[in-house]
């Protein structure tokens, strides 16, 4: 399988995650229809459920749904990317549909206008099928493996609101405000809204709506409101949702007649390899990333250039084009990377010079001295992040 192939599903996943870490996480995607009134619960009460909910040792229980994520982040307008790129997720709606029977039997399918991929996973097998390329991938695990080891495979939780939800329950902290809304539905199911909003001047963050369901308190939905404005400007959630185990075919997949099929073995030289390359990058990364401040003006600081940055978009080579091997991939990524930082505004400090792109939840530095400063934080506040040396 080629590297862009798993990165095509890899880094859509991990966007929402890291958007849901660094800001606390998500537009409306289920029309509220009449006002459901639930039983009244604190909001100490609701932070435990959803806590319970979100982090069981079993995971999460079996289940099917339509996951529908949209952003509207105010970037300047971006170069058309091919559908299966994670640079489409930065702005409009994507929809994904999930099925979960447990640990090693999920499926994935990524619909678009012309196309739709799917990976199937069952047992120490998975299939990966493109019906733009025609081609099926058959993927076996090899043995002492095991696709807890695929770095790059998804895992369920990532595809659903449940992870971002995780992430902003464990910094619900006394620089957080809580209330609750119990008048809400989502996806046909009476919800409770645990609205979280910072009490720092600081954040482009004006409040996170956390959408539990009303029986089991799993998250079904998150939106993310930036200051002064009235509609989320991202939202992950479920537009449809089912919480019985999946029909066992759901798990199968046979090639169509006239596909082309390929067999790769996780573990083996090149899939494997590339797997791991790519999470000893990231341990990489991380182990070399600072924070300054904390909270919800906390800012990451990594070491990396403009060229380290360009370097970077080209060699993820991720969507369609880096699938086939056609090099659209890696076209998609340095367009995009070029469109933003063009709209970039120079600024500069007794730190150094730099330039800073800001959206309405996120701003970021890229300073000449070679450094790269992401948070949800103001312009000013990444300027006075960036003299922290």
């Amino acid at each position: 399988m080629r590297r862009g192939t798993f990165v095509r599903w890899g880094v859509p996943i991990a966007a929402a995650a890291v958007i849901g870490g660094a800001i606390g996480a998500g537009p409306v995607i289920a029309a509220v229809s009449g006002d459901p009134v639930l039983p009244e619960r604190s909001a100490q009460q609701l932070l435990a459920d959803a806590v319970a909910a979100s982090g069981k040792s079993g995971g999460i229980s079996p289940m099917s749904g339509t996951v529908q994520q949209t952003a509207s982040l105010g970037l300047p307008a971006l170069p058309q990317a091919a559908g299966g790129s994670p640079m489409s997720l930065l702005s409009g709606s994507h929809e994904v549909k999930v099925w979960y029977g447990g640990a090693d039997k999920v499926r994935v399918a990524m619909p678009t206008q012309l196309s739709e991929t799917n990976l199937i996973v069952n047992g120490d097998q998975a299939w990966y099928w493109d019906s733009s390329a025609n081609t099926a991938t058959k993927i076996t695990v090899k043995a002492g493996e095991g696709w807890r080891k695929a770095p790059a495979t998804p895992r369920p939780t990532d595809l659903t609101p449940q992870q971002i939800a995780a992430h902003l329950l464990a910094s619900a902290d006394k620089d957080t405000a809580v209330r609750v809304i119990n008048t809400a539905e989502v996806a046909g199911r009476p919800v409770y809204q645990l609205v979280l909003a910072p009490k720092a001047e600081g954040s482009l963050v004006q409040e996170i709506r956390l959408a539990l369901d009303g029986e089991t308190y799993v998250p079904l939905q998150v939106e993310v409101y930036a200051k002064g404005s009235a509609e989320p400007a991202y939202q992950i959630g479920f537009t449809q949702v089912t919480f019985t185990p999946p029909a066992p075919e759901n798990f199968t997949f046979t090639p169509p007649a006239g596909a082309k099929v390929e067999e790769k073995t996780f573990g083996d030289t090149g899939l494997g390899a590339q797997a791991e390359e790519r999470a000893e990058h990231a341990r990489e990364v991380a182990g070399q990333a600072k924070v300054v401040g904390s909270g919800w003006t906390s800012v990451a600081v990594l070491p990396l250039s403009a060229a380290d940055l360009a370097k970077t978009g080209t060699e993820t080579g991720t969507g369609t084009g880096a699938a086939n091997g056609d090099g659209n991939g890696d076209k998609n990524a340095g367009a995009v990377l070029d469109t933003v930082l063009k709209s970039a505004k120079p600024v500069s400090g007794p730190w150094g010079s730099g330039r800073v792109v800001t959206t309405k939840l996120v701003t970021a530095l890229l300073t000449d001295d070679g450094r790269l400063l992401v948070g949800a934080v103001t312009p000013e506040e990444i300027v006075k992040a960036a003299g922290v040396k």
